[in-house]
């Protein structure tokens, strides 16, 4: 079994193909190259708390008004040398998130989640123009519940059993990203987009939540497109040539970067706190 498809295969030894091996899986996803989508900037977007403990404290009020907070972030996957990329926020150079935000409390789930996303990542005015501008969101799967018991900082992907009254759910869904689309980052953050392999069993740098988005992911199999649309890569499979020169890329923002809630992560936060 390879990777690499009949159409790219440039070995004078094909591989031995063994029967299907997809049973009971998802339908087979179709991810495009980082290449095919436009980045640029808009105007800060500042963090509205100032530190975690005035963030919790938000969070105690909302939840003593309109009961256990919802909130919805997307994991929006793209590739690169034929190996999957997630697409993060940095945040004052410490902190990592995905795009997404909580929801107002009277909010449909997925229309307010996507008026989060481009409250986030839409381009704003005429900056851009032509094919991904005005792209609709594409709301996939949900890929993961991680729900906060108390007003602190620590986050779970199940309840506990002595829980009864959760103070937020947090639901990661899996964002089918089209062929081409625009993306703007507000100035105080950085849109990166991280390898798998780099995410993986990597909680010191990225937190729990953001390191276990591999194991979400295994339960997809990808094919990989070019920019002609040709499909170069499918999985399962090995990795590809080239998978060695593979970083995070930092693709817009971080020109003025946010010093709010600067102590996020320090005690044991959700999303890491390491510096770039």
């Amino acid at each position: 079994m390879s990777t690499i498809t009949a159409t790219a295969m440039q070995s004078s030894r094909p591989p031995i193909i063994p029967k299907a091996f997809d049973t009971k899986q998802p339908e087979k996803i179709r991810l495009y190259p980082l290449s095919n989508y436009t980045f640029g900037t808009k105007e800060t977007q500042p963090e509205e708390d100032p530190s975690v403990l005035a963030r919790l404290k938000r969070l105690e009020e909302h939840y003593e008004k309109h009961g256990m907070r919802r909130t919805c972030e997307g994991v929006l996957v793209c590739h690169e040398h034929n190996h999957p990329h997630v697409l993060m926020l940095q945040i004052a150079n410490a902190f990592f998130k995905l795009p997404g935000d909580y929801l107002q409390h009277d909010d449909d789930e997925v229309e307010g989640f996507k008026a989060r996303l481009n409250e986030r990542l839409a381009p704003v005015g005429s900056q851009f123009t032509g094919e991904g501008v005005n792209e609709d969101w594409e709301i996939g799967d949900t890929l993961a519940q991680w729900w906060r018991p108390n007003f602190e900082t620590f986050m779970y992907p199940f309840l506990p059993g002595h829980v009864t009254r959760p103070k937020e759910c947090k639901k990661l869904y899996f964002i089918q990203l089209p062929k081409k689309k625009v993306l703007s980052v507000p100035k105080n953050m950085k849109l990166l987009a991280v390898p798998l392999f780099e995410l993986y069993d990597n909680t010191a740098r990225y937190g729990p939540q953001l390191s276990a988005i591999p194991h979400l992911l295994s339960r997809y199999n990808f094919e990989f497109v070019d920019e002609n649309d040709n499909v170069v890569a499918v999985t399962p499979g090995t990795p590809s040539p080239g998978i060695e020169t593979l970083r995070s890329k930092v693709l817009a923002g971080g020109y003025g970067q946010d010093s709010g809630m600067d102590d996020y992560g320090i005690d044991g936060g959700e999303n890491g706190g390491e510096a770039a």
